[in-house]
């Protein structure tokens, strides 16, 4: 595992180049501010109609349309949603003459192939690990975050220098990142979200909340028991690894957690996410995706409704109001 830090990168690769982003979402407004603030020139590259055309230009960047945004730069930054590369690319690969560098912030439209970069171009990945809030709250306390880089192209001879740069530019090599391929980055992040992370992760809460509550418990104290709590076990795992955290809970939760653990993870649901793994690493996820987001997003949309809907997120909402009111 090859970690690179600040003394692994230099900004000066950057130096009399113009930073595309196109984008301004959670993560373009983080990665653009911190870009500025390490010295480099950055425009904005948006729709016409974006909502976001105010804010970029109220935070002192230039805004363009994406096709002359795309002109101007020598690095294109892709902080677009994913679903969106191909029709975007579709637009702009005619104004990509030789030398240019295409960055994406997650390997998904490469390794599925949304999109097919021409071979003249330089192809790199800078994917932090963190939302865009927390990117830019860490870079101006000087701690950053951590985070993936790579290279799927390297026409210049130039990408590995500044994939690191970038990386330095919006801060991640104060926290480190970790050398990678656009294949693992994008087979690990699906997977760690939808098993683990986010859609893994959810379920079990939503689970364990509803036990108890068809238990004869109130909802608030289901909500404060299997949900309110999670960000400090999480930090302890974090800070110190899974054992680490045992050592720092009661023994009553440790003896209890051993017994039990395994016995709602237990081997099925291994194999339920070998069955996702296998759907992402055959592309099945990826053209599914893309045919919902065709299609109008109408399930998509039915989905989010159906998990908005659900008793604990009333029940958060009401006891976060009461605690921080």
């Amino acid at each position: 595992m090859k970690i690179y830090k600040d003394k692994n990168a230099n900004l000066k690769y950057l130096k009399d180049k113009t930073i595309g982003i196109l984008g301004y979402g959670s993560q373009g407004r983080a990665q653009a501010a911190n870009l500025k603030d390490s010295g480099c020139k950055v425009i904005i590259g948006l729709r016409a109609k974006s909502k976001n055309n105010k804010l970029a230009q109220k935070d002192g960047f230039e805004v363009l349309s994406i096709e002359k945004a795309v002109q101007e730069s020598d690095i294109i930054s892709f902080l677009i949603p994913d679903h969106t590369h191909p029709e975007v690319f579709s637009k702009i690969q005619k104004y990509l003459p030789l030398g240019k560098t295409l960055l994406f912030a997650h390997g998904f439209s490469i390794h599925f192939k949304l999109i097919h970069p021409p071979k003249n171009v330089d192809v790199i990945l800078v994917a932090p690990h963190s939302p865009g809030k927390i990117l830019r709250e860490n870079y101006k306390n000087k701690t950053g975050v951590t985070g993936f880089v790579g290279v799927y192209q390297d026409y210049t001879g130039q990408a590995k220098k500044l994939v690191l740069a970038y990386a330095k530019g919006i801060g991640l090599t104060k926290a480190g990142v970790l050398w990678t391929t656009f294949r693992d980055e994008a087979i690990g992040d699906i997977f760690g979200e939808q098993a683990v992370l986010c859609g893994g992760l959810t379920e079990l809460l939503k689970k364990g909340f509803e036990v108890l509550v068809q238990a004869g418990l109130p909802e608030g104290n289901a909500y404060l028991e299997c949900v309110h709590q999670l960000d400090f076990i999480v930090n302890l795992i974090k800070s110190y690894g899974i054992s680490g955290m045992y050592n720092r809970i009661s023994k009553t939760a440790e003896y209890g957690s051993y017994l039990s653990g395994k016995r709602v993870i237990d081997d099925k649901v291994k194999q339920n996410m070998r069955k996702v793994l296998a759907e992402i690493k055959n592309g099945a996820f990826a053209r599914k995706w893309i045919r919902e987001y065709k299609a109008g997003m109408k399930n998509y949309v039915k989905i989010k409704k159906q998990v908005s809907s659900h008793p604990l997120e009333k029940t958060g909402e009401s006891l976060r109001r009461k605690f921080t009111g």
